[in-house]
Order: C-alpha cells, then sequence, then structure tokens
C-alpha cells in the first residue's frame, strides 16, 4: 500500500485535509485528517503527535488520538484556550472540513511500554487524547489496562459517545468534579488507583501540570517508581522568582559562531539573530523538537520534556525556553 508523500519545506512534512470535523464538549474541535493524495498515511505509534503549520507561521504540536492500526486518518482534538498563544484559535478558525494544510510525520515522546503487565491511563480534559490512542493500542494486543477520564462536567467531556461504544467500554471510568453529573464516578483517587493496580503496572497521565503533578505525586507515594509513571505536559513550569533570568554567552560549535544572549532575550530569538536555525514546535519546552546537544557548561533546564535523570546528564537542552547557569554554554550546533 502506498504512503502519503513527503513534501516541502522539509522531508518530515504530510500534505493533508480535514476531512471531518467536529465540535465537542464546549470547546474541543475533533479533525479528522487524510492524505491529500488519498493515500495511505504513515503509521505511528500510541502517545505520538503531530505538528500542524497553521496560518501565520504558527507549528503547534497535538496529540493523536485515533486508533495506530488504522493509516487511511489521523484524528486530533483541540481545545480552544483561552490562554492560547494563538494555535488552537487558529485551528478552530482556520481549519474546518476541506482545508488543506502541511503537518509533520508523526514523532513519539512519550512511548507505551507495552510489556507492562498492567497500564493505568489518565486523561484530564484535553489530556484524554494521547489516553484514546493507547487504548486502542493495549485492547488489540489483548493487555491489561484501564482508562480513567477526568472532567469538569459532562458538558465539556469530549469523545463521550465513541467511549461508550469501543470494545473496551468496560475499561473506562469517567470522573466528573461536579458531582450531580450523570455517569460519572466519585473524584479520581490515584494512590487508591495505583494500589488495586496490578505489580509492576505502568502509569501514563496527560492533562494540565497541576492535575499531572497531583496524579504523579499520589503514585509515588502509593509506592510506584519512577520508571513505571509516564507524562506529557501541555505547557512547561513557570520560572520561580528566585531564579532570575542571568546574561551568558553560547558557542555554537559547529558554525564557528558565539552570540551574548541578554536576559531579556531567549536563546531561541538568540541563535536565530546570528543565522542558526532550530526547529521548533510548542515554544513552550513540552515537545522535544528543539532539542540540542550540550558540550560544555550547565545548563538551566526550564522545559517540562526532560526526565530528573536527564536533567542530571546536563548534556542536552531545549532551547526555545531554558537558559544557562554556567557563563558559557558550548552547543552541538
Amino acid at each position: 500500500m502506498s504512503t502519503a508523500t513527503l513534501s516541502s519545506p522539509t522531508a518530515a512534512t504530510l500534505d493533508v485535509v480535514v476531512r471531518d470535523r467536529s465540535l465537542q464538549g464546549q470547546a474541543v474541535a475533533v479533525l479528522a485528517l487524510a492524505a491529500a493524495d488519498g493515500s495511505a498515511l504513515p503509521a505511528f505509534t500510541a502517545g505520538a503527535h503531530v505538528d500542524l503549520h497553521l496560518p501565520g507561521g504558527l507549528v503547534r504540536p497535538y496529540s493523536l488520538c485515533s486508533d495506530p492500526a488504522d493509516t487511511q486518518t489521523y484524528r486530533l482534538g483541540v481545545l480552544k484556550d483561552p490562554a492560547s498563544r494563538g494555535g488552537s484559535v487558529a485551528v478552530h478558525a482556520a481549519l474546518q472540513a476541506g482545508t488543506r494544510l502541511t503537518i509533520s510525520a508523526p514523532r513519539n515522546h512519550f512511548p507505551l511500554d507495552e510489556r507492562a503487565p498492567h497500564s493505568v491511563l489518565v486523561g484530564g480534559g484535553i489530556g484524554i487524547t494521547p489516553m484514546l490512542a493507547m487504548a486502542h493500542r493495549l485492547h488489540a494486543l489483548g493487555a491489561s489496562f484501564e482508562l480513567h477520564y477526568c472532567a469538569r462536567s459532562r458538558a465539556q467531556a469530549a469523545f463521550l459517545d465513541e467511549l461508550a461504544q469501543v470494545p473496551w467500554a468496560d475499561r473506562v471510568t469517567l470522573h466528573f468534579d461536579e458531582a450531580e453529573e450523570p455517569g460519572g464516578a466519585d473524584k479520581l483517587l490515584p494512590a487508591a488507583v495505583v494500589k488495586a493496580a496490578p505489580a509492576g503496572s505502568h502509569l501514563y497521565v496527560c492533562g494540565p501540570a497541576g492535575f499531572m503533578d497531583w496524579v504523579m505525586a499520589e503514585a509515588a507515594s502509593a509506592g510506584l517508581a519512577a520508571p513505571q509513571i509516564h507524562r506529557e505536559y501541555f505547557s512547561a513550569p513557570v520560572v520561580a522568582a528566585d531564579n532570575p533570568n542571568q546574561a551568558f554567552d553560547v558557542v555554537a560549535q559547529r558554525s564557528g559562531k558565539t552570540v551574548h544572549v541578554a536576559p531579556t532575550e531567549s536563546l531561541l530569538s538568540a541563535l536565530q539573530r546570528i543565522g542558526i536555525e532550530v526547529p521548533v514546535s510548542c515554544e513552550q519546552g513540552v515537545c522535544g523538537t528543539c532539542a540540542c546537544t550540550v558540550l560544555e557548561g550547565e545548563p538551566d533546564h526550564r522545559d517540562a520534556y526532560l526526565t530528573d535523570e536527564e536533567r542530571a546528564a546536563n548534556d542536552q537542552i531545549m532551547v526555545c525556553c531554558s537558559r544557562s547557569r554556567s557563563a558559557r554554554l558550548v552547543l552541538d550546533l
């Protein structure tokens, strides 16, 4: 079977068309994307995302929520965020049925460990999207799993109709903050869920940062080891007031260029100023697209992508949001 042609501007992009669009919940645009030439799309693994190239030059990552076995359609769910930096607003305004656009090929920074004896999937709000793909995959494998979907209310939740009809509907538990909502269980108790899960279970969580931090802390307190806890943030943590921006110099070793980064300037913009282009997508330190190798110096990690172990290694940096603790930082650029 043929696959969608990779096209300009880079070899990692796809030409697609919006085959279907629906509004679910109160503000979630659910999009079905297909190859513009009608061919099959590249296969993806559960937890993957694609970058949408939007009007105005915006590039934003969104998780794939469709069945990984389906190579004809990529499905996305995009919440219209009041605090949007333009991405979700552009999706809701510009992407209608029939709209053609460019997307990246799928990339996965939130992979599923298919060897786990049991998987606990927890989606908060729009964080349900990667969990849907994971649930489809686990069901296809005949693997043991459970899915917890947490939302403020039934009216705000997307994907409810299909969750009631999927062949693994008995693995789904809905949790609504508003107690009177029909069909919703009591508030999620992550520690209790982890303790009730089989030994060796893995936890996957996605959603608002505060929600995720709470779920992961509860899971850790219940005895789940760090390698068994997997997360994907939508935005990077807020920089603490006691960690102000400092000026520093960056050496791009392969390019033979050096640039001074002022306290009011980002590392990314400083590199662009001297003609060094680094691929970016989220621009918030959550997707890993702009990762660069550190050859010398100590990064000031401000991303939500690297693990604690990866940060301690000090051998990579997300240039869209992070800075330097040392006066000089040497990058393999």
